[in-house]
């Protein structure tokens, strides 16, 4: 039978559903416009070996001019990603929640937000806010269409547009469809206490689901209607090893769906629980090593695909020490007590960069060895970046150094311009060739003199940059080096000197947030690094070996 686009339903009075329709009819085009069985059979089955969604259901998500629940859309989404091949399968889900969530947004508006005063008395007998609904206090699941009572007209008289009736149709549906979302959570929360309860808290905020709430702690709900399928709908923070973690699961979900394995059965071939399967699966946990070899028995996967979860698993892990490491970091440490950390036999260019490693020390840069006379410190505005400068600054003054301080924009580095050993400041928005090559006529290797540089990209294209070229390639025979700090976003390659730091490979980012920062500093960072919330002085250390540590900047 020959695969044709189905039809599209008659959304001219709902553009912003009519856009999702119309998106979600275009993804299946791209993904070649398979059929509702075949997207049904992709989505696979639950525990109990029912179909998770069924292909009735895909051709009402299509077909019907009614606004489907998250659930569905989200799994038939990703189905359709998959099926077409997209990069970036996440980014594509992401994209339709966006449009699913200003669909709820116009329907809200369109029903003039008139619901219920009390949901209990008018959602119907099905309703999970009605403690009384069933013996144990929480009702069933419904996956259906709005009940009648939810969509039944209003008294006459009222006169409402059919537009504004179907409106609150679709916010009530919306609102039966967030509660069946809660449950679901509760669900798998049940076996963590603290995390039911800290997430019972915050459903207890709206008042229309306290009770169900109450009952849900009381007693697991039933097994949700979408088994195993994540909710967004209440996002904590995304795992620092994110990256890493959804591609073993993307890895071990189409081992299990190739070959329809419910969880149940995963439990009886691997020894290990349903409810452990279920809870790494939803919560995007990192699996238990063990589980993923037994999962390999179990599927009798060629050696390539057993060394590629492996690997991945590895990976995660190791993202996740990294991070496990950065949150045992001090907060706060002066620079005296950091500086008393420091290996009393460090060479008189080495420089302090922060404070981290398992055993806590000072580390930093030798800017007399390495691969370029250089050091590069990046990140987004207000994260450390002036202060880790003056650290570096000060930590190589004590040791002997001579410094040429360049800050075109404001900077606490001024502050330093009086102290012994600081033989120029140059405190304007260009650096002259000829200024700077006098301040470095007097370097020796005896007599070392390092250019210590604020916002870095202002001076990109100034005047002395063939001195600043010149010294990245001469640096270590001529007793000169560079440190210099700017904004991540800010520093580019359209500056020949600039490029030639990275050379170095060796640097430190301050809560990065570009995935390409690292390249200033000779290492790749993933999800695990960059991303996460901007916390000044808290920084990732590359000292040219390869490694990333997390470490505290003093101050």
């Amino acid at each position: 039978m020959v695969a044709q686009p189905w039809k599209r339903p008659d959304l001219a009075d709902q553009p912003d559903l009519k856009q999702l329709n119309d998106e979600l009819h275009n993804l299946r085009l791209d993904a070649g416009l398979p059929s509702a069985r075949a997207i049904r059979d992709r989505v696979g089955k639950d525990a109990q070996d029912y179909w998770i969604v069924n292909h009735q259901a895909v051709l009402d998500t299509f077909q019907k001019p009614a606004l489907p629940p998250w659930g569905r859309l989200e799994m038939i989404a990703r189905v359709l990603a998959e099926f077409a091949r997209h990069s970036d399968v996440d980014g594509e889900v992401d994209r339709f929640k966006g449009l699913w969530k200003r669909v709820i947004r116009e329907t809200v508006a369109q029903a003039s937000v008139h619901p219920p005063a009390d949901t209990t008395a008018s959602a119907g007998d099905g309703d999970v806010n009605d403690a009384t609904a069933s013996p144990e206090g929480l009702p069933k699941q419904n996956t259906g269409a709005p009940s009648g009572r939810a969509a039944e007209e209003p008294p006459a008289g009222t006169g409402p547009s059919t537009n504004a009736s179907q409106a609150s149709t679709q916010f009530n549906y919306a609102h039966e469809s967030l509660k069946g979302l809660i449950l679901n959570a509760a669900q798998a929360l049940w076996h963590d206490k603290d995390a039911l309860r800290v997430f019972l808290g915050v459903v207890r905020r709206s008042e229309g689901f306290v009770r169900m709430a109450d009952a849900a702690e009381e007693q697991r709900p039933a097994n949700a209607t979408f088994y195993g399928v994540k909710s967004r709908e209440f996002e904590v923070d995304r795992s620092p090893a994110r990256l890493e973690l959804v591609t073993l699961h993307r890895h071990l979900d189409g081992h299990r769906l190739k070959r329809k394995w419910s969880f149940t059965e995963m439990e009886e071939q691997t020894g290990i629980s349903s409810d452990v399967w279920i809870r790494w699966y939803t919560h995007d946990e990192l699996p238990d090593r063990e589980a993923l070899v037994a999962f390999s028995h179990m599927a009798s996967l060629r050696q390539e695909d057993h060394v590629l979860l492996l690997g991945l698993w590895d990976a995660a892990h190791d993202a996740l020490e990294v991070q496990k490491r950065s949150a045992s970091l001090p907060s706060d440490i002066s620079f005296d007590e950091a500086w008393s950390m420091r290996d009393p036999a460090a060479p008189r260019l080495w420089a302090l960069a922060g404070v981290g490693g398992d055993h806590l020390a000072a580390y930093g840069p030798d800017l007399g060895s390495g691969t370029a006379p250089a050091f590069v410190v990046a990140g987004p505005a207000k994260s450390g970046r002036s202060t880790a400068l003056v650290n570096i600054a000060c930590s190589l003054l004590a040791s002997g150094a001579q410094l040429a301080l360049a800050t075109p924009r404001p900077s606490p580095l001024r502050e330093l311009a009086d102290r012994d050993g600081v033989i120029a400041c140059f405190d304007q928005d260009d650096l002259g060739h000829d200024e700077l090559e006098e301040a470095l006529s007097v370097a020796s290797a005896e007599e070392p003199v390092v250019v210590v540089m604020d916002d870095a990209e202002v001076l990109g294209e100034c005047d002395a940059r063939r001195v600043l070229r010149n010294l990245l390639e001469h640096g270590f025979e001529e007793g000169t080096a560079l440190v210099l700090a700017g904004d991540e976003d800010k520093l580019g390659p359209t500056s020949p000197w600039l490029g030639k730091a990275k050379r170095a490979h060796r640097g430190l980012l301050l809560s990065p947030q570009d995935r390409h920062a690292g390249d200033w500093i000779g290492i790749k960072t993933g999800d695990s690094v960059v991303g996460r919330p901007l916390t000044p002085g808290r920084g990732w250390l590359h000292l040219g070996d390869g490694k990333l540590m997390a470490v505290t900047v003093p101050r």
